[in-house]
């Protein structure tokens, strides 16, 4: 019935995607997109990334070939969204325009590009080659729990932190998430830069 099936694949499989989503890094972004739209709706932003991780895993080459886009495109248009969402951590400036809908927010930019990103989805098109589908597609379920457990906890997380915490930590994040972008960015286009 399942052909391919391993927990070992699971597991590894798991694992990666845990490091490349990096929910938990991401704590500090989500508190930031729950102060500017009043609440985020943990249940559509997982559902919207498990939409879509699931999609890239049995059709995602093929969607993009569709529209003519490699992979590489994808990834910089991705890290584009990354490098605003940072400026406005790190700047203190609007660059995402506040609307009254929640529903926008945990979709774009919470459910892409943070949690189904670009990164994650490079990551998951190529543990193809190594996985068979049936393992990813749990290790898939299995970090979208993890990603529903976590929006879920901000409330508890930005209590334990406190106002000075969550700016100390906004900051600091903005300035990784905006490495994350450039890097992103540079390793998709090809420039290489050396120490």
């Amino acid at each position: 019935m399942f052909s391919g099936f391993s927990f070992i694949q699971i597991f590894s499989a798991f694992m990666v995607l845990f490091a490349v989503i990096d929910i938990t890094g991401s704590i500090p972004i989500i508190i930031e997109l729950k102060d500017k739209y009043g609440k985020i709706e943990a249940g559509k932003a997982t559902i919207a990334a498990s939409i879509v991780l699931l999609l890239f895993l049995f059709i995602g080459e093929g969607i993009l070939h569709v529209f003519g886009v490699n992979i590489e495109s994808f990834a910089i248009a991705g890290s584009f969204i990354i490098l605003f969402l940072a400026l406005e951590m790190v700047l203190g400036i609007e660059l995402f325009k506040n609307t009254s809908s929640t529903d926008s927010a945990s979709i774009v930019p919470l459910a892409f590009p943070l949690i189904a990103g670009a990164g994650s989805i490079t990551t998951l098109l190529s543990l193809k080659s190594q996985y068979a589908n049936i393992n990813i597609f749990f290790a898939i379920l299995l970090n979208m729990l993890v990603v529903f457990i976590v929006l879920k906890s901000t409330r508890i997380i930005e209590r334990i932190l406190g106002k000075t915490g969550l700016a100390i930590l906004k900051k600091v994040f903005g300035i990784i998430l905006l490495s994350i972008a450039i890097k992103l960015f540079l390793s998709n286009t090809g420039i290489n830069i050396t120490k």
